[in-house]
């Protein structure tokens, strides 16, 4: 997993430079005014999606996570909770759609903490990490507009 913000990718300079590309492609190409939808960058190893969300309750949510796309989310619009998990999702599988969609749903693992993404942050989640988008920060639910750009592991 790895942290930063859009304006500042001088402070990561080990950024993969397909993932560095894909920030900078979203900086200077969505706005608060681009639709909401799919968008490919380069078909199905680089794509993105553009949302609307509403943020929810820690409890309500299960967390995620991906085998063959890594994940690079970016707060357009908002502050979006993200409780992450640095361990393998060891837990229950309550819902496996890994072949057809890339995602699984875990049960919440013990270990999980809670982030904080502002304008303009973003995360990046390689496979096997788990993670839980979308989460109330001190219970206040609010819409957050955000970016996820899709990256195929063997298009790195």
């Amino acid at each position: 997993m790895i942290l930063g913000n859009i304006n500042h990718l001088g402070l990561i300079p080990y950024l993969p430079e397909k993932i560095k590309q894909s920030i900078e492609y979203i900086k200077d190409n969505v706005n608060n005014n681009t639709p909401v939808g799919r968008y490919d960058i380069d078909g199905d190893n680089m794509f993105f999606i553009v949302s609307d969300s509403t943020s929810r309750y820690i409890h309500d949510a299960n967390p995620e996570y991906h085998e063959k796309y890594i994940d690079v989310q970016i707060v357009l619009v908002g502050q979006e909770g993200m409780a992450v998990s640095t361990l393998p999702p060891y837990t229950k599988v309550l819902d496996n759609k890994l072949v057809e969609n890339d995602i699984a749903f875990i049960e919440t693992p013990k270990e999980e903490t809670l982030l904080i993404l502002h304008p303009n942050d973003f995360i990046v989640f390689l496979p096997n990490e788990v993670h839980k988008p979308l989460c109330a920060i001190d219970n206040n639910i609010e819409t957050v507009r955000k970016v996820v750009v899709k990256i195929a592991l063997d298009y790195l």
